[in-house]
């Protein structure tokens, strides 16, 4: 897939810098997540009025809802200094061996994308989750001599945007486990709202909102569509984000007023227009749109069949009528599509 992703959380063409700016620090300046966050205050000040490390935690969610910046949070609230890392990183268990044994006070341990860790490297978490330790193994065959290293009490924090892929025996070592959920617009308006002031950019309330119902329900989306609306705004001499000019920054992008792309809109379209509204196969819309099988699955069509635009059926894709009306067409009873007089441009047309 070559087009720029706007909305897409794990595009990672944004400002790296700028986005480390707008994390918040403590679990106050965290917007939304409330029932989580609620029980993340209690099982903290438990953890701390008892002296102890906090629980193993395992934060699980689509891309872009905060996990990262969650952990983080976790380990401030805690006085924990915090190591990042990532499943794939690992390529021995060895590499797991050294983080786990750093001589240093009691820590915090992220681990990103947790379910692309090797069977093997998980093994040996298991006894240092449970029991603080790791074993060591030296040389091999009759000559091997094993080891039990103690280690300082640690919190493991997991995060993956696939928890049906985490193995039975890993998750049933998280003590806390909690799904973030995407985010409503009035909650995404506040997050855009307070960007918008670390950023020095001025916007009304009319203008976040008009951000946050195209951000798919997601914070990063919503951080990376404001900075670009920015850019428009600055060029177009206006030095304050209203609705009106969010809205013509946001349409010059090709995000639509649910927050589809040029892409979704063409996946929806070409169902209409060459499968009668379907059911299509997926690799026929492969071949169609010219896109790889796994993007239309991971990247277009999860968010299309949340918006109820799309369902997924034992015969194929198929386009509901919430997609029709959309895109500005209707379905006669002879089965083709029609332009709905007065459909707004940009949304009947073939992009």
């Amino acid at each position: 897939m070559n087009e720029q992703r706007w909305t897409d959380p794990d595009e990672q063409k944004s400002d790296g810098d700028l986005d480390l700016s707008l994390r918040p620090r403590n679990l106050a300046d965290f917007v939304g997540q409330e029932k989580i966050k609620d029980n993340l205050r209690v099982f903290i000040q438990a953890a701390r009025q008892r002296g102890e490390v906090l629980d193993h935690v395992l934060l699980h969610g689509p891309p872009g809802l905060g996990k990262t910046t969650l952990a983080q949070i976790l380990a401030v609230e805690m006085g924990l200094e915090i190591r990042l890392t990532s499943g794939p990183a690992f390529t021995n268990s060895a590499e797991l061996i050294a983080l786990l044994s750093e001589q240093t006070d009691r820590r915090a341990i992220f681990i990103d994308e947790i379910h692309r860790l090797g069977r093997v490297i998980e093994e040996h978490l298991y006894p240092a989750m449970e029991d603080w330790r790791v074993e060591l193994i030296i040389d091999k065959g009759p000559n091997a001599r094993h080891f039990n290293l103690q280690l300082e009490p640690f919190t493991l924090i997991g995060a993956t945007t696939r928890a049906g892929l985490i193995t039975p025996a890993l998750r049933s070592r998280f003590g806390i486990v909690a799904h973030l959920d995407f985010y409503p617009p009035e909650e995404l308006a506040i997050i855009v709202t307070r960007s918008a002031g670390i950023l020095g950019i001025g916007i009304t309330e009319g203008g976040a909102l008009e951000i946050a119902r195209r951000s798919r329900g997601t914070p990063r989306a919503a951080n990376r569509l404001l900075r670009r609306v920015r850019d428009y705004a600055q060029v177009d001499g206006h030095d304050l984000i209203d609705q009106a000019n969010a809205n013509a920054g946001l349409t010059r992008l090709g995000v639509d007023v649910l927050g589809l792309e040029p892409l979704d809109r063409r996946y929806l379209q070409l169902i209409i227009t060459h499968f009668g509204g379907g059911p299509v196969g997926i690799q026929n819309m492969s071949v169609s749109l010219g896109e790889e099988a796994d993007t239309l699955e991971d990247v277009v069509e999860p968010f299309l069949i949340q918006s109820g635009l799309l369902k997924r059926t034992p015969r194929g894709r198929e386009v509901t009528v919430h997609a029709w009306t959309h895109l500005g067409l209707e379905l006669p009873s002879d089965g083709n599509s029609i332009p709905v007089s007065g459909a707004t441009p940009g949304q009947g047309e073939l992009l």
